[in-house]
């Protein structure tokens, strides 16, 4: 799978691009990630990639000729799945449309930052708009982070544990986890429940359901009170 990530902040993926879950699913080569710094397809003496807004008002917007360039020439070379940009304005990222993404083939990533992006680019190119969550973020670069890494994990192959994927906490109907216990059996006067000390299999699974439903009631009566 391969991710083609246009961003006016590079350095602010490089970390997580190089270490952690998403440089092991790619060592592996079931990934392909690529940056594109937006200032290689500007022109001028300073490679400008921003200007004010038309109309007045506060703030930077990226340019659209950065865009147009380096999204022509990867669409030139290959096809793609979808173009998607990293959106306050988009449709709420969720573990389902984590897992659709995750049977595609190849996806550009358009990360914003200032006041957005020209909408042009928006026009011309952009498939789908995906928000992270309702909350403001100081670029797109880390809404793009978010989506490959919950994408990378659930590739066949991706983790040691081929069900870790499969159980994680919004893969089941709740969208919660059940509580877990490693050793010590006993530590600081805490004890490792027994049934899971039990070797009973289909009490177990009981018991995980039943916690992971709890937490779910309390969160949910929460968010309500």
């Amino acid at each position: 799978m391969r991710f083609d990530i246009l961003s006016a902040n590079p350095k602010i993926l490089e970390s997580s691009l190089k270490n952690g879950l998403i440089a092991r699913v790619e060592n592996k080569g079931l990934i392909k990630t690529y940056v594109h710094d937006l200032r290689d397809y500007a022109t001028g003496k300073y490679k400008q990639i921003d200007d004010l807004p038309y109309g007045g008002g506060s703030g930077m917007v990226l340019k659209p000729e950065p865009f147009f360039r380096c999204i022509e020439k990867l669409i030139s070379d290959r096809e793609y799945d979808d173009t998607i940009y990293l959106s306050p304005q988009g449709l709420m990222y969720n573990q389902k449309i984590a897992n659709d993404f995750s049977l595609k083939k190849n996806l550009i990533l358009i990360c914003g930052h200032y006041k957005g992006i020209d909408e042009r680019v928006i026009e011309k190119f952009v498939t789908k708009e995906i928000s992270i969550g309702e909350y403001v973020l100081s670029s797109g670069d880390i809404a793009a982070l978010v989506f490959i890494d919950s994408i990378s994990r659930l590739i066949p192959g991706a983790l040691g544990d081929g069900e870790s994927a499969i159980t994680d906490s919004y893969q089941v109907e709740t969208g919660f986890d059940n509580p877990q216990y490693t050793r010590p059996e006993v530590y600081s006067e805490f004890k490792v429940p027994d049934v899971l000390l039990s070797g009973n299999h289909a009490e177990i699974k009981k018991w995980r359901e039943e916690k992971a439903y709890d937490k779910y009631k309390r969160i949910k009566k929460k968010k309500q009170d």
